[in-house]
């Protein structure tokens, strides 16, 4: 070897092993990092929001939304174990069970066994967790991580069964289902002996500091819809309910369910789609602000179902001998029906493990992930 490759090789020999070094220190670092920090996770459920509804928050933003922040996507197929098209409790459901069952179905098999969810087991393993909703608390899709029943219909029996859950945290409408029953009970008591601080008025209320846990019940039903006047209820609960929940010491699961783009898709109303689907966008902005500052989080963004056969379409005029002219920079929200479509839905992932959402799968292999995960 002469001189020359002589001092080739050892220059190479030490930037190869001082570059390896460098990799190593920051793979460690890391994993440091990341034990050092609680796990969690934040679950976003746009109830009836297809690729369409997403779509609009392209068009009617004053923002680049932040759907465009994700550097994961995939597609989900919604089917339930009963029908070619789900309704939000199977859907929502094959999320928190992992298994397909019947429409109408809550935590429930296609034999009606209650199956313990993805949320009920964290809770068993020291997990704090927290549900948020637009709609009542008690409606298919909150309900479906924490009771368990034959019938979505069966309200009150589903906030009895919230009642004596174990969650740390939940924020929606609802309050007629636990204090103005038909059988006279008034749960409100209960929840307070089970340590919570109870608000019926504001999510801008701050408990006591001894408050161990947090329940938020602000319309007798469903909230009032954003584009009628609601404020920003769901942007504001989010903030609260990771605030509460994040510990030092635990991780903690939060199911965010913007409700009501669904129910836009049934009105056949695109105002109402368009505004929900932008604060359900807003939300998820500050998760994902969460996942950035604290690390060690995953969001997931996805829909139960499609709702409304809700398109973006060109506007169209009759013209001469019934002509028809598309204009193709005028937008029209238009619908093909009052319900729910089989349309498979966007899955959005960000932060750890999230490279584990890509691809085209069934509702099912969420929860297959979320325990998989959870278990390492």
């Amino acid at each position: 070897m002469n001189k020359t490759a002589f001092y080739f090789f050892i220059g190479f020999f030490f930037f190869f092993t001082s570059n390896c070094y460098s990799k190593v220190q920051l793979k460690e670092q890391f994993r440091t990092d990341s034990v050092s920090k609680p796990f969690n996770i934040i679950f976003l459920i746009g109830d009836g929001m297809g690729l369409s509804q997403l779509s609009s928050a392209y068009f009617y933003s004053a923002s680049e939304p932040n759907f465009s922040r994700f550097p994961v996507i995939g597609l989900s197929k919604t089917q339930s174990g009963s029908h070619k098209i789900t309704d939000s409790a199977a859907g929502a459901t094959a999320f928190s069970i992992g298994k397909k069952t019947y429409n109408g179905a809550i935590g429930v098999d296609m034999d009606t066994n209650a199956v313990i969810t993805i949320t009920e087991q964290l809770s068993n393993q020291g997990w704090r967790t927290g549900y948020i909703s637009t709609s009542s608390i008690t409606h298919a899709t909150p309900a479906s991580f924490y009771a368990h029943v034959s019938s979505r219909i069966m309200q009150e029996e589903i906030a009895k069964q919230l009642v004596y859950s174990n969650v740390d945290f939940f924020a929606g409408g609802g309050y007629r289902w636990f204090m103005n029953r038909s059988d006279s009970i008034d749960y409100s008591d209960t929840l307070l002996n089970r340590g919570f601080f109870l608000d019926t008025n504001s999510i801008d209320t701050n408990p006591d500091s001894k408050a161990s846990r947090l329940a938020y019940l602000l319309a007798p039903d469903g909230l009032q819809p954003k584009h009628l006047g609601r404020d920003d209820f769901l942007v504001k609960a989010t903030e609260k309910g990771i605030g509460f929940l994040d510990s030092k010491e635990k991780p903690f699961f939060l199911v965010v369910e913007g409700s009501q783009i669904d129910w836009g898709g049934h009105a056949n109303v695109g105002e109402y789609v368009i505004e929900e689907t932008l604060d359900f966008d807003k939300t998820i902005g500050v998760a994902l602000d969460y996942a950035v500052k604290h690390g060690n989080t995953l969001v997931v963004v996805t829909a139960d179902h499609e709702t409304g056969g809700f398109t973006l379409a060109a506007e169209q005029n009759v013209g001469p001998f019934k002509t028809i002219n598309r204009d193709y920079n005028s937008i029209v929200p238009t619908f093909s029906t009052g319900g729910h479509s089989c349309t498979m839905v966007p899955v959005f992932a960000y932060g750890t493990f999230s490279d584990h959402f890509s691809g085209v799968f069934e509702n099912t292999k969420l929860y297959a992930i979320f325990k998989e995960i959870t278990s390492k």
